[in-house]
């Protein structure tokens, strides 16, 4: 969609960023904490005291029903992460970049939600381009998350990312909303 590319943008404009994807890759990292639980559940995705992502994948594809686990050992480590970066901040606009908000349920913890979105044609060839998934993989993953335009109905704030012009014009626009909103507070 574009979320890691207007995090940028939200922290070029001075504000701080905590990334959800950051996070797992330092639990799934070597003696990362997700690491441990994660091999209790599948042994075969942990090499070298670390999760190794194509052994997961391959495996969860196969066993799409065993997302659940791997979101029951995951996401609370990931809150608790969230909540230690939110915790330390200082800032008057501080962002948070997760992909799975609403899917977990943790909207409600923020006073303004953002949804970066892009056409479903953009989306799909921005993640195969990656050469990280392939098309069956995305598939099973987006079969595993809200439609966009839900996401949109539910957000205090939209950014589009069909072009970089865009998303800083949406930006520039969400940072003046929040601005103006904190002075008449």
């Amino acid at each position: 969609m574009g979320k890691s590319t207007t995090a940028q943008l939200f922290q070029k404009r001075g504000c701080p960023v905590w990334d959800a994807d950051a996070c797992v890759d330092r639990l799934y990292g070597k003696g990362g904490a997700a690491v441990a639980p994660i091999a209790n559940a599948f042994p075969t995705a942990i090499v070298y005291n670390a999760v190794d992502r194509n052994r997961l994948k391959a495996w969860l594809t196969k066993n799409p029903k065993e997302f659940e686990v791997l979101e029951k050992i995951v996401h609370p480590l990931v809150q608790a992460d969230r909540v230690v970066f939110k915790n330390a901040s200082t800032a008057d606009v501080a962002i948070f970049d997760i992909p799975l908000l609403f899917e977990t349920g943790s909207s409600g913890e923020f006073d303004a939600v953002c949804c970066v979105y892009t056409s479903a044609e953009n989306q799909m060839d921005r993640l195969l381009s990656r050469g990280t998934m392939t098309a069956e993989q995305i598939k099973l993953i987006l079969s595993r998350q809200w439609p966009i335009d839900k996401k949109k109905s539910m957000s205090d704030y939209l950014v589009c990312t069909d072009s970089h012009d865009i998303a800083g014009k949406d930006v520039d626009a969400v940072l003046n909303d929040i601005t103006e909103r904190q002075r008449h507070a």
